[in-house]
């Protein structure tokens, strides 16, 4: 039997087209969690790292990519996320403005059901022929999905009508729209399973084969000349989840919960103590803040914090009333105690300051609509306590939000009793090396297995250990 490596796990057109050496990517834990740090660390092992920029304002979201861009000057293999918001468009299409001006060269689009102009931008901006006349593209957009038909729209070109508005807005040419007509918008699809943050809790077993036959069936469609390849994320803790993943035909892996823990990661000490301690049913569903009036719900830690609960309670409240002032006294007086720990007035006046920098128009609606008014106060908690979580506030654990999926317990399970059990030793780098080797390991088992060789169980088994640092060099 040939021998198995990790670095052929998966497609070797991904590990090509993005410049690693290993089909694995990571990162884009929002609100700066997917750090630059964590993002250099990974594009200098040889993998694929995507920085969190979905909830940072303009400024910091710069300065992060302006850093990334002078540390990786060489490098291919790094990306930005760009994260659909329904409720702040303009703050999507800058941000989209920002990655095509700084010449970002992989972007991670999630949490969209639907293509929008600003991502389309994102992904035909700077279209051109190579000498052959095959289109070249400045930047890779990596879709992460976790429905068929949003899959589709992905696997297909751009809608002719979203082309044409930019070109008559003047933010494309023709010549780039038509080349836009050629090729999908996105060269490589992630199915989300059941992830933390966004999710739909779908089984991966289900979803990637459903999405690859939907690629198989689109590839001649179009005449687009190169297949678009189907990555997999969600519940990836184990090397034995990876194993699964590619032996599913995953391209390429994409793991998020298991990095928070990483000491590269932007979450507090405690946020990541208590990561440590998850189990794989210590998570829950709640309210997205980004998506909060249109009831969209997204996976956090459970285990140690009321978050959930209280987020529960304030979107049934949304949905109940039509104003914060027809909420009943007693239930009024319980927010401003144990969950704003403020009155609500007071905290209306910085929600309202917050906006009025930020998009002024959302003062303008909720001074003409008290629903909408309720509605950015209710998402001041819900903005606040994934930051209490990042800066480790101390008098709010109990209300800290850490998003989180089974992967984190299932990935405690198998660090048991070994050096990577100590959150200090987790490195965003030993935790992928650690999974990819597993999964090799599992896959030859396999391999055996299928060629009628008797496997002991623990053929099936990988414990973590320190890799080689000159591997992290390479």
């Amino acid at each position: 039997m040939p021998a198995t490596y990790p670095e052929w796990l998966g497609s070797r057109e991904f590990c090509a087209a993005h410049h690693t050496r290993f089909p694995y990517a990571a990162g884009e834990m929002s609100t700066g969690i997917a750090t630059t740090t964590m993002v250099r660390k990974l594009a200098g092992a040889g993998l694929i790292g995507f920085f969190g920029a979905a909830g940072l304002g303009e400024r910091t979201l710069r300065n992060a990519v302006l850093e990334l861009g002078a540390a990786l000057r060489e490098h291919r293999n790094w990306g930005v996320n760009l994260i659909h918001t329904p409720n702040e468009p303009a703050t999507e299409n800058r941000t989209a403005r920002l990655l095509i001006e700084h010449g970002v060269p992989a972007v991670s689009a999630s949490a969209y059901m639907d293509l929008t102009p600003p991502l389309v931008l994102c992904a035909v901006r700077g279209l051109r022929t190579d000498g052959s006349g095959r289109v070249v593209r400045p930047r890779r957009v990596l879709a992460k999905v976790s429905r068929p038909e949003t899959a589709e729209r992905f696997m297909s070109p751009a809608p002719e009508s979203i082309l044409r508005v930019l070109v008559e807005e003047g933010a494309l040419s023709a010549e780039e729209a038509g080349l836009a007509a050629r090729i999908p918008v996105a060269e490589d699809v992630t199915v989300e399973a059941d992830s933390g943050g966004h999710t739909d809790n779908r089984p991966l077993a289900a979803m990637l084969p459903a999405i690859r036959a939907i690629r198989d069936r689109l590839a001649g469609t179009y005449g687009c000349p190169r297949a678009v390849r189907v990555g997999a994320a969600g519940g990836l803790g184990t090397p034995a989840a990876v194993a699964t993943a590619f032996a599913l035909g995953a391209d390429y892996v994409l793991t998020g919960s298991v990095n928070q823990a990483a000491v590269e990661s932007g979450m507090s000490d405690e946020g990541r103590r208590m990561l440590a301690q998850a189990d794989i049913t210590d998570v829950a569903m709640a309210p997205a803040a980004d998506m909060f009036e249109m009831g969209v719900r997204l996976q956090v830690l459970r285990r140690g914090t009321m978050f959930a609960g209280r987020a529960a309670l304030l979107y049934d409240l949304y949905r109940d009333h039509g104003a914060l002032e027809e909420i009943p006294a007693a239930r009024r007086a319980m927010l401003e105690d144990q969950v704003f720990r403020a009155p609500l007035p007071e905290v209306w006046a910085e929600t309202a300051r917050f906006w009025a920098a930020r998009d002024p128009d959302q003062v303008a609606r909720a001074e003409r609509d008290p629903k909408h008014r309720m509605a950015l106060v209710f998402r001041w908690y819900l903005g606040k306590s994934s930051r209490w979580a990042i800066t480790g506030e101390a008098g709010r654990r109990a209300d800290y939000q850490i998003w989180c999926g089974p992967a984190m317990g299932a990935f405690n399970r198998w660090t048991a009793g070994s050096f990577l059990a100590e959150p200090r030793h987790r490195t965003v780098v030993q935790i992928a090396l650690n999974l990819l080797e597993g999964a090799a390991v599992i896959t030859r088992s396999h391999q055996a297995r299928t060629c009628g060789l008797q496997i002991t169980p623990d053929g099936f088994t990988f414990a973590p250990r320190r890799l080689a640092e000159s591997r992290e060099a390479e």
